[in-house]
């Protein structure tokens, strides 16, 4: 018996485990966080809380 290999499979597979690990590298870049005011955004906390 014969072993054939199932070269558009293996390409599908490996296309779909890369295309995976890409989108968990994408969704865990985070984008750099500036400008932020913490005293004003404890202060909006604090006014919910009331």
């Amino acid at each position: 018996m014969a072993v054939t290999e199932l070269k558009r499979k293996g390409r599908r597979n490996k296309t779909k485990a890369n295309n995976r690990v890409a989108r968990i590298k994408d969704l865990l870049r985070k984008p750099d966080i500036k400008n932020v005011d913490v005293e004003a955004i404890k202060a909006e906390f604090a006014a919910n809380k009331k």
